[in-house]
């Protein structure tokens, strides 16, 4: 049966400069810490998989002796606690409707789950975060049929592919039945490293990514009154307007010589 995997930050919603970033830099004044990102600090963050592994950047020396941070412990229970308290803050963001899913992603989890697609979102960022905005952008009736694998469930976060091999394992999946849907270098690595096809919808702070090994690269998926732009098709294979699960399957299909 096909599949069809979505990334969360940048995929589902621009998430990134509108929720994440805002809520990073609400949870360091709050805490007292002498942080504060840009977005092009952002962007060089986003290099890094994971939330706490962006916190954890942070922790110099130098802020480690400001703050008061003498051992190893409580550098994790001040991560730790700073994670959490960003997630609630995102979360907040999301319940206030200021992050709206992104074009084509409400229509195509529906006509996925309508067709029988298995469907899932793999993301590192924490789980209350990748939940709040899911329910948010697929709606009830979706949500309630698609697969979260989202935190610390993996030891490896993207580049590395393990979170995309948990879905394939865990789900029985055929990964030359799968597409993914990303919106980050990072991400791409990790799919394409699973052997999945990968699919590109560029985000806010992407676009200059390294997308080597995606089959397609688009502005966005797009709606029947909105197509997308085509930005790139390396497999060959671009959609007539909006992307349908018709181009997925042919994208997959070329991808994998089937």
């Amino acid at each position: 049966m096909p599949a069809l995997i979505f990334d969360c930050d940048g995929v589902l919603a621009d998430t990134e400069r509108d929720g994440h970033l805002p809520a990073f830099n609400a949870a360091f004044a709050e805490a007292g810490l002498p942080v504060v990102w840009s977005e092009s600090d952002y962007a060089e963050k986003l290099k890094i998989g994971g939330g706490k592994e962006r916190i954890a950047s942070v922790f110099t020396p130098e802020l480690d002796a400001t703050i008061g941070v003498s051992t190893e412990v409580e550098r994790a229970d001040w991560i730790k606690q700073l994670h959490l308290r960003k997630t609630a803050l995102f979360t907040e963001r999301v319940a206030e409707g200021l992050l709206p899913g992104r074009p084509g992603i409400r229509r195509i989890i529906a006509d996925a789950l309508v067709a029988g697609w298995t469907v899932a979102v793999a993301s590192t960022s924490a789980e209350p975060s990748v939940r709040a905005v899911l329910r948010h952008v697929a709606g009830d009736a979706s949500y309630d049929q698609v697969h979260v694998f989202a935190g610390d469930i993996v030891r490896a976060k993207k580049p590395a592919p393990d979170i995309y091999l948990k879905v394939l394992e865990d789900l029985r999946l055929d990964p030359d039945e799968c597409a993914v849907v990303e919106d980050s270098g990072i991400g791409v690595a990790a799919a394409t490293a699973a052997g999945l096809t990968t699919v590109v919808t560029v985000s806010s702070f992407t676009a200059e990514d390294d997308f080597t090994g995606a089959a397609l690269i688009l502005s966005d998926l797009g709606d029947p009154d909105a197509p997308p732009t085509v930005i790139a098709s390396p497999a060959g294979i671009t959609p007539a307007g909006h992307l349908t699960l018709a181009d997925l399957t042919a994208l997959i299909a070329k991808e994998h010589n089937l």
